[in-house]
């Protein structure tokens, strides 16, 4: 990789202002990429494998928000692996958020000013409207980047992501046919047992989704309902699904949700053997 390039997401983040681990602290760097969504101007870290494509790809969606640190933090723990496993990975920092705070309201600061203003019902009216609408369009912004890239087969496309993101992607899964796999850490962990018409909404989306989705959390997250709801629905109309309850991950219920990016060498095996199976 080009020195220029190594050094890209450094001169981004100091450019908006925002503080990032120091270079000799991100051992393996990743490309930035644009996204144009809408009016808004989207960034992304790509990790690309090692030899010549075309690989296949996975685009990763976050959760509804976090500092900027941390979700860099989270962004390096897992992208170095898809690309050691043979995978494109882009990791797209929708509006709000990331190495995009400048661009928008975060998911997690909107549905915050909701709950404080209106109440519980308010929040989840919000979320469900996010993850319909302008989080949506990013994330589907974000594929059209990834599958045009010349080192990505885009016959060979998974989704995955984490808590909001984890729903997002299920959404996703749903209006896209051409994903051949969805990887689900954590979704909706926090929110389904506040929330009846998320829980309706994402009820839904597994009807209607064709590929195979891979259901993951740990003993300690906030509900594990979401994965075991889900995935049983998709096992009574026939779809291929598969669902793993990890061992707790930590000692708090925060801990256990964040399960995706703690403990990466507990679920790699069983992930990439998803993937491969569906991918390759």
């Amino acid at each position: 990789m080009a020195p220029a390039r190594r050094v890209a997401i450094v001169v981004i983040a100091l450019a908006l202002g925002l503080a990032v681990p120091a270079l000799g602290q991100l051992p393996e760097v990743p490309d930035t990429v644009v996204v144009p969504s809408g009016a808004l101007t989207l960034r992304a870290l790509l990790w690309r494998p090692r030899g010549a494509g075309p690989f296949p790809a996975v685009l990763f969606n976050h959760g509804s928000g976090n500092t900027v640190e941390r979700q860099l933090a989270q962004a390096e723990a897992i992208g170095p692996v898809f690309a050691r496993h043979g995978y494109v990975l882009l990791f797209v920092f929708r509006r709000g958020s990331g190495l995009s705070l400048d661009q928008g309201t975060s998911a997690i600061a909107l549905m915050n000013q909701a709950l404080a203003a209106h109440g519980q019902e308010a929040r989840n009216r919000m979320q469900l409207r996010l993850l319909e609408g302008e989080h949506l369009n990013d994330a589907f912004a974000a594929l059209g980047v990834l599958r045009r890239l010349p080192e990505v087969d885009g016959r060979r496309v998974a989704v995955a992501g984490h808590s909001f993101g984890a729903s997002l992607s299920l959404l996703m899964a749903e209006r896209d046919s051409g994903f051949r796999a969805a990887v689900l850490f954590s979704g909706s962990a926090q929110s389904w047992d506040h929330s009846p018409d998320l829980r309706g909404r994402l009820l839904a989306a597994v009807a209607r989704t064709t590929m195979p989705v891979f259901f993951i959390q740990a003993a300690n997250d906030y509900s594990l309902a979401p994965a075991r709801a889900l995935s049983a629905e998709m096992a009574r109309l026939g779809k291929r699904q598969q669902v793993r309850i990890y061992p707790q991950s930590g000692g708090t219920a925060d801990e256990g949700h964040e399960f995706i990016y703690r403990e990466v060498p507990t679920w790699e095996a069983d992930v990439f053997s998803f993937l491969d199976e569906n991918l390759r």
